[in-house]
């Protein structure tokens, strides 16, 4: 059993949907941002940097000790899962680091710059016309540098579903307070919508809601 610390965000809802693709066993146990729970004893117990998501794997991989496995930052969650799994990152080294980057590029790029975006938009826009400025046009970028890429690939990783897509849908979700129109970019769209149509999406992005 996995135990998901975690909130209704882009980067929680990562692992939401990651764990229902991959069908592991998990509860999800609500971080309450707005209360400011991420800064209880009990939650730096497990990202001393206070931020969610954190996991908790009472199964760890290949690991004998009996003792749990504690886990946070996104990226090395989804990694975990994903070598755990044996899903949706291939296996074979040269097609493994082809897709690397564009989970990185989620990582590093997209979600930051997007992350951004929201903060300005929803945030300081009357105090930062600039930053709303900046945000639209960064935002811009990554949406034109992913429209391109999914204009000759499925998927971000070529023509299977991996956790590359994961980890920028749900910062493509939130195009609406990015205020981006995604008919701007149609091979964005289009895997959007793929995407969303997904029993295992659909369920990951309804857990972080947590009721």
């Amino acid at each position: 059993m996995i135990d998901l610390h975690t909130w209704d965000t882009s980067n929680g809802r990562k692992i939401a949907i990651l764990l229902e693709e991959t069908a592991q066993p998990h509860r999800v146990i609500p971080v309450d941002l707005s209360k400011g729970q991420q800064h209880d004893a009990r939650f730096r117990a497990l990202n001393p940097y206070a931020k969610i998501p954190a996991i908790v794997d009472h199964e760890p991989l290949h690991d004998d000790s009996g003792q749990p496995l504690t886990l946070f930052e996104s990226g090395a969650i989804m990694l975990y899962l994903c070598e755990k799994t044996g899903q949706l990152l291939p296996a074979q080294p040269r097609a493994r680091f082809e897709c690397l980057p564009w989970l990185m590029f989620g990582l590093a790029s997209a979600g930051p710059v997007l992350a951004e975006l929201h903060h300005y938009n929803r945030h300081a826009k009357a105090l930062s016309p600039y930053g709303v400025t900046r945000g639209a046009s960064e935002a811009d970028k990554v949406y034109k540098v992913l429209d391109e890429r999914l204009g000759t690939s499925e998927y971000l990783c070529g023509d299977a579903y991996s956790v590359a897509d994961i980890a920028v849908y749900p910062w493509i979700a939130r195009h609406d307070w990015q205020e981006i129109d995604l008919r701007r970019y149609p091979n964005v769209l289009r895997w959007y919508e793929t995407i969303s149509a997904r029993a295992a999406v659909q369920r990951g992005m309804n857990a972080a809601r947590i009721a």
